[in-house]
């Protein structure tokens, strides 16, 4: 056996490392050119691309002198960094001489398998197992063919055939091979029971193992099980069966960080980041590295909570830059943990519009590691944020050298489209190789849809488009009834009476004009409509902004301290005119810091949130003089370029534009709300129609300043030239003058809009709105202050108004329990204070100021039973902790305190 031969059986075996180490010596003594596409193959296995393109350089520049073997061996290599054309161009030739070359057969295979051609991979397959039976790898690959190709019963005798051939192997393997294969061969099995639907056979085998394994193995079955069903879009049952799992080993890290990943998945975001603490806590107890922990969590974090990305991305660097060679740690995974940790603050700082900043980053990266992906990408998408369209394309070509279909992925989306056919069928052919994602890549379809509607094959776009929406739905938790009972409650809470009965409320200042909020249904056009506005000198485009959501959560979070159980847009009757005004300037303030550094001259800021339609009545009532430009847009073409976007909020408020009927339907609850709004506030709110614009933008133009109060200024004309960022889904379109091939897209898909038609023309239902309407707003503070200047009858009555009206109030009824106690009431008093701290159990004050009442009262056994089922937490105490009943003398106002909440932040309109 020559040395070569034995360097090819650690390859046949999945030895990597042992043939990358072993390859370079035998290169070091020989210089033996046939040994580098070995090396190649390892390096490239390994993860290790530079030195990977190094050495099929150097293989290429010998290529002449390669024989059959090596040559199939650098088929492998390009494989891995699929090169297919090259791949077959080496093969074909190889196997023409000789037919019977089982590796060149196998690989050969495999790019028929990429290429669509699974009917001519599953004989090259089946002819290299018959002429090598022992190369167990392509057991595995021709196994996985026939479940892929639904054939089960030859899937199950090749699986067979691969377990003999493994256990005839015996101990010729190294134990780490024999274990690898094994568990190969296992997880496939799983997945062809699970492609015949035998779960609780699935389920009965991973039980039976249970006690036979170790912990760290079974729990690896389980997360291969999972992986499976994820792959079969059944998320839910991946994440059950590793909910059950952990059951057993409830701090097995790999089951937590696989049921993590499938909770970021279907959307679950807050399970996610809770789950990745709960691994950063587990690490931490077992001396486990965390930086790898701390990037997951600051990418899960990051458009949900930019302060808390920052942070984990912050200790992610602290962490890995921290991580000292020599220890359990391969230097190749420190230096791994480094170039991630650095990439999540690099898109921290892009998210939060710091750019310069993570342009550094990223390329610090990036000359540590020229072919990192991650950063790749975000730089490249920061680019195309920037409108450096040129610099952005320059990035997305460098990933597809690396990896052709991330690359043309992002290529597309900037425009650059494939020119030849073969390439797209290829793209789709990835896109429709499962994976966690499930059975198909929807975003990557939807790039497909796009690329094939530029060559005008709409047919064959609109397919690709609706597989792809079907493939997302099964993520989604998205509910139009729900959606439309909102817009119905909306409504009901701001109708004309409530602006004529709180006319005192909403901001009035020299400023009050300065918010310009430009709204509609997504993809209307409010990106063009604002970048022409914002090319005024008077006027800054803020982009899609969050301040009237935030503070939408910031009310709802306030009702949940106060345990009101109402929620927005119920509570807007308790908002008074010291509120309501503080809410506004802390949006004032919030506007005005946006637009100081870009363009300090502004006297107006806009803000494009295009859902903000829902929220108009929110608007006004903070400013009454804010200016309100309505988009307008065929619906046929807003639902159609919504249908053909995946979205970044697909979890969100964008779910229902993965579906015909729910785009109607949101449709039809959109037109409903803006003839509402008009009726609200008769012409304040300026329509504009997205045809007019790209028809006479001119004109259009004019009378959108007007509207504002601003002069004519012609530069706003060049509005594809302004210089801003841009990170909404019109990132490509706003880079360019105005095009009229958007309008009357519909008509190229007609015969395909039958269930957006029928979701928008349904008659539009909802459960009748049950909602308290409170006579004066700020009952609950009134009573507060007039408690503080030790007013209690007055307190009394204000807290009782507001019970009257909301019987459940856990502070008012808390507020009452303690007047009664100052007043002796005591079982009154503790009636109360309980029902109030049953809705708000969280609150040491009130668990104080309760424990309190019941030693005053001489209720020992409910005061023993509530410290049982409510003991204190932190070091807390209260005043009847750990003493004597008789020792309470009377009723401890000093220590009564307002936990309910302070008063509302009327600077920034967000509570405490």
């Amino acid at each position: 056996m020559t040395y070569i031969t034995i360097l090819r059986l650690l390859a046949d075996q999945q030895q990597f490392p042992a043939l990358k180490s072993n390859t370079l010596a035998y290169l070091d003594e020989t210089g033996d050119a046939q040994a580098l596409p070995l090396l190649g193959l390892a390096q490239a296995q390994l993860g290790e691309r530079p030195d990977a393109l190094q050495t099929v350089a150097q293989a290429e520049a010998a290529l002449a002198g390669l024989d059959g073997d090596a040559r199939a061996d650098l088929a492998g290599v390009y494989c891995l960094m699929w090169r297919i054309d090259d791949a077959v161009a080496l093969l074909e030739p190889v196997l023409a001489e000789h037919p019977d070359h089982s590796l060149a057969l196998a690989r050969l295979a495999w790019c028929w398998m990429q290429m669509g051609r699974l009917q001519d991979a599953c004989e090259l397959y089946r002819r290299s197992v018959q002429f090598a039976p022992h190369r167990l790898p392509v057991w595995s690959g021709f196994s996985r063919l026939l479940i892929e190709l639904g054939d089960h019963e030859a899937a199950q005798r090749a699986l067979d055939a691969a377990t003999g051939e493994l256990e005839r192997a015996g101990a010729e393997l190294p134990a780490t091979a024999r274990e690898q294969f094994a568990a190969q061969f296992e997880g496939l099995q799983l997945e062809l029971w699970l492609a015949q639907d035998e779960l609780a056979r699935i389920e009965a085998w991973l039980e039976s193992e249970r006690g036979r394994r170790k912990e760290d193995e079974w729990g690896a079955r389980v997360c291969g099980y999972a992986a499976a069903l994820a792959h079969s879009d059944r998320h839910d049952v991946a994440a059950e069966a590793l909910r059950a799992a952990l059951k057993h080993y409830p701090e097995n890290m790999a089951l937590l960080s696989h049921l993590a990943e499938v909770a970021q998945l279907q959307g679950r975001t807050g399970q996610a980041i809770n789950l990745l603490h709960r691994l950063i806590r587990l690490a931490e107890k077992q001396d486990k590295p965390t930086a790898g922990y701390w990037v997951r969590l600051s990418q899960a974090s990051l458009h949900q909570n930019d302060a808390q990305a920052r942070g984990a991305a912050e200790k992610a660097v602290e962490l890995a830059d921290g991580m000292a060679e020599g220890g359990d740690t391969p230097p190749e995974m420190i230096a791994g943990l480094r170039l991630q940790a650095k990439n999540a603050l690099a898109q921290v700082e892009s998210q939060e519009q710091h750019f310069d900043v993570a342009e550094r980053l990223f390329e610090a990266v990036l000359a540590e590691n020229p072919y990192f992906l991650p950063a790749l990408q975000g730089l490249g998408q920061q680019q195309m944020q920037l409108g450096r369209i040129d610099e952005a394309v320059a990035l997305f070509e460098r990933i597809r050298e690396i990896d052709p279909v991330k690359g043309y992925s992002s290529l597309i989306n900037a425009r650059r489209f494939p020119e030849d056919e073969e390439t797209l069928q290829r793209i789709e052919q990835a896109a429709r190789q499962s994976s966690l994602e499930g059975s198909v890549r929807g975003g990557l379809l939807l790039q497909l849809a796009s690329a094939w509607e530029k060559r005008q094959d709409f047919d064959k776009a609109f397919v690709l488009a609706q597989q792809a929406n079907e493939a997302s739905r099964k993520l989604l938790h998205y509910d139009p009834a729900a959606h439309r009972q909102r817009c119905a409650r909306i409504r009901h809470a701001f109708p004309y009476a409530l602006f004529d009965h709180r006319c005192d409320c909403g901001y009035r200042g020299e400023d009050e004009s300065l918010p310009v909020f430009v709204l509609g249904m997504p993809r209307s056009g409010t990106t063009l409509v604002e970048q022409i506005i914002a090319g005024h000198s008077a006027i800054f485009g803020a982009g899609e902004l969050g301040v009237i959501p935030s503070r939408i959560q910031g009310l709802n979070r306030w009702e949940r301290h106060v345990g009101s159980g109402r929620e927005y847009p119920d509570c807007v009757d308790d908002l008074d005119a010291h509120v309501s005004q503080g809410i506004a300037r802390g949006i004032l303030m919030e506007l005005k810091e946006l637009a100081a550094e870009a363009k300090p001259q502004a006297r107006h800021v806009v803000d494009k949130l295009p859902h903000n339609f829902e929220n108009i009545g929110l608007i006004k009532f903070l400013f009454p003089k804010a200016k309100i430009i309505s988009v307008r847009r065929d619906p046929r073409d807003i639902a159609l370029s919504n249908y053909f976007t995946d979205y970044q909020a697909k979890h969100g408020g964008m779910g229902f534009a993965y579906d015909m009927d729910w785009i109607g339907e949101q449709l039809a609850d959109h037109n409903l709300l803006m003839y509402h709004w008009h009726q609200v506030f008769p012409g304040e709110i300026l329509e504009i129609n997205y045809e007019d614009v790209v028809e006479n933008t001119e004109a259009m133009a004019r009378k959108m300043l007007a509207y504002i109060g601003v002069e004519w200024e012609p530069q706003v004309l060049n509005f594809n030239e302004l210089d801003r960022p841009v990170k909404t889904a019109s990132v490509w379109q706003v880079r360019q003058p105005i095009y009229k091939t958007s309008k009357a897209k519909w008509m190229r898909y007609e015969k395909h809009l039958a269930p957006l038609i029928a979701g928008t023309n349904r008659k539009i239902e909802w459960e009748p709105v049950e909602m308290v309407t409170l006579p004066e707003p700020g009952l609950l503070h009134a009573g507060v202050e007039l408690y503080k200047q030790q007013k209690l009858d007055e307190a009394e009555y204000e807290f009782k108004k507001l019970l009257h009206h909301i019987p459940e109030h856990a502070a008012a009824s808390f507020m009452v329990g303690i007047i009664y106690a100052i007043k002796g009431h005591l079982l009154d008093a503790i009636s109360l204070l309980e029902k109030g701290f049953v809705v708000c159990p969280w609150k040491p004050a009130w668990r104080k100021d309760l424990l309190q009442a019941y030693a005053m009262a001489g209720e020992h056994e409910k005061l023993a039973a509530f410290q049982q089922k409510y003991p204190a937490r932190n070091g807390e105490s209260g005043a009847a902790e750990g003493c004597a009943t008789d020792q309470v003398a009377g009723w401890d106002e000093a220590n009564v305190v307002f936990d309910f909440g302070e008063d509302f932040d009327t600077q920034t309109g967000v509570n405490a």
